[in-house]
């Protein structure tokens, strides 16, 4: 009978963490609760933690609806009084009409959005009418990107921007408020560059 060697053990793998950012930040001065469709055939929520937009998103879009809203009114205004005729009435009406649309769906709209951190991706939902999730696995991930305009800055919110090679798979969180947009571009840059030490 022949001795085999003993073979020595493999260490087992370690498992990556779970990316775990401050909870409190990520939902301070947000919506409580992701809401959605009323119908059966909507995508359900899943479990998991899910946080959501910053209440002044909202603002911030009722803002700028709304300046568009009275520059239109004002060009249509202005170019009856100056050419007496009312033709320009036509389009600016239909302007007027999608804009007053979108300033009423808006709130309802802003708290349909949510994100949830997996141990593997991250899941990002959108919308009532058309609906969208997104898993981002982090491991893909190339850039996290924050951007925001003067009126994001005044209300103190962001947008984040995930890339990956597939430019399907991309996201652009909206309405995060600065202290959650930097919590989670450190978190997310984190977790996937262990993701892509292990690929």
């Amino acid at each position: 009978m022949t001795n085999t060697p003993d073979l020595p053990e493999r260490a087992p793998t370690p498992v990556p963490p779970r990316p775990e950012p401050a909870a409190s930040v990520l939902d301070d001065a947000t919506y409580s609760r992701v809401l959605e469709p009323r119908g059966p055939g909507r995508l359900p929520l899943g479990d998991g933690t899910w946080h959501q937009l910053a209440r002044a998103y909202v603002r911030v879009q009722m803002i700028s609806q709304g300046a568009v809203f009275v520059l239109v009114l004002a060009a249509a205004g202005v170019a009856q009084a100056i050419t007496g005729v009312a033709w320009q009435w036509i389009p600016a009406g239909v302007v007027l009409l999608v804009t007053a649309i979108g300033m009423i769906i808006t709130p309802r709209q802003a708290r349909s959005f949510g994100y949830q951190l997996r141990h593997d991706d991250l899941v990002f939902r959108r919308g009532i009418l058309w609906q969208r999730v997104v898993a981002v696995p982090y491991g893909r991930m190339q850039l996290v990107d924050i951007t925001h305009g003067p009126l994001d800055r005044g209300f103190g919110i962001a947008q984040l921007k995930l890339v990956t090679a597939a430019a399907s798979t991309g996201v652009t969180i909206p309405g995060l408020t600065q202290g959650a947009a930097e919590q989670l571009r450190d978190t997310l840059i984190d977790v996937a560059e262990t993701r892509r030490t292990g690929l």
